[in-house]
Order: structure tokens, then sequence, then C-alpha cells
């Protein structure tokens, strides 16, 4: 059974997709980035703060499906650019400070509203 997700604590979708979709014990979180949930503004900062507020997003949806970041197997992060990576990573920790999941970064040619990083995740819960 496939169960879609959508919450106001997190920023609504941009386009033609929902936040999560859940199907069986699996949690899918589309890629989240540094948009603030009440306005749907950008979060102006540094890529540490934009990593901040893309994980605040993250927990957010999580909370909402019932799931927390203990839940997470998977993430990818995306960043516009890899010497970002340690920054972001330090934000990263402070959400997985053990058992991390399973993850990539990968540095791409652009990502949507032109922010730094974007992050999806995959959950599962026996």
């Amino acid at each position: 059974m496939k169960k879609i997700i959508n919450t106001t604590q997190a920023p609504a979708p941009i386009g033609p997709y929902n936040q999560a979709v859940q199907a069986g014990n699996h949690l899918y979180i589309s890629g989240q980035i540094a948009l603030s949930p009440e306005t749907g503004a950008l979060i102006i900062g540094s890529v540490s703060d934009e990593a901040r507020q893309v994980l605040k997003n993250l927990e957010s949806i999580l909370s909402a499906s019932d799931y927390s970041f203990t839940d997470v197997v998977k993430t990818t992060i995306f960043l516009r650019h890899m010497e970002d990576f340690n920054a972001v990573n330090a934000v990263y920790a402070e959400y997985f400070p053990e058992k991390a999941p399973a993850r990539e970064t990968v540095a791409v040619a652009g990502l949507p509203k032109d922010v730094n990083v974007e992050i999806s995740v995959i959950a599962w819960k026996a």
C-alpha cells in the first residue's frame, strides 16, 4: 500500500511531487532544500545554515510520518560545490551522531532555486 505524506511543518513541494511516499515499511522523502516551511522563502546564509534547514525540514517530514532519523537507512546529498563537503558533513553529523545511514554525496551542476545543498532520504521501520 502506498501512502502520500505532506505536512505544513515542512516546505510545500515546488513541483509535481509530494514531500514523501510511504510504501509498506519504507518511507521515501523527496529531496529537500533550505526553504522555510512558514514562508516558502529560501534561507539565506552559509552552506551550514542551508544544511541545517534542510535537515530540519527532513526531520519534520519524518516526524509527520511517525519516523525519526534513527529509522533512516539511506541518504543522498547533492552539493553545488564539493568544497562544501566538510561544512555540510559537520551539520549532518549533528543529526546522525551514531549509526549513520548509507549515503552518497555528489556534486551537481545546479540545484532547484540555485541552492547549495539538497538531501533526500529513505527510512525503514520493522
